[in-house]
């Protein structure tokens, strides 16, 4: 499924990461989640998890489902992490800053572990892949 990816800060997210808890389940469980509005959760026969997969199809990464009414259909919203960093476009448009709201990407069901964040980095950023 194709929808535009929103990114953004929770208050969960922003307490875990000033409180200097990015490497604990709870980070983890609140970050690489991706919501999904109702409509669209079922359109995917309502999975745990889900592979976010960027427009150009260099990169994805597997995150927990959260359904709820916060999104519209078409759109999923991911908290600004590095789950989310992965899926990101980098070009800055020139502004110094990524597209953070509106990124294409695709959403399929997933039955592969979602990563913590130091298996992120390990696996996305030192293994290159």
């Amino acid at each position: 499924m194709e929808v535009l990816l929103l990114t953004g800060s929770t208050i969960e997210e922003g307490r875990l990461a000033k409180g200097g808890d990015k490497f604990t389940e709870e980070y983890t469980m609140e970050c690489a989640s991706c919501w999904i509005s109702p409509v669209d959760f079922a359109s995917l026969c309502s999975p745990d998890k889900v592979k976010v997969t960027s427009r150009d199809g260099k990169h994805s990464i597997v995150v927990y489902t959260k359904c709820t009414d916060s999104v519209c259909p078409g759109h999923v919203f991911m908290p600004r992490a590095i789950w989310s960093n992965v899926v990101i476009d980098p070009d800055t448009l020139s502004t110094g800053s990524p597209l953070y709201k509106g990124a294409p990407v695709t959403v399929e069901p997933a039955e592969e572990k979602v990563l913590s964040a130091e298996d992120v980095v390990l696996k996305v950023y030192v293994g290159g892949q």
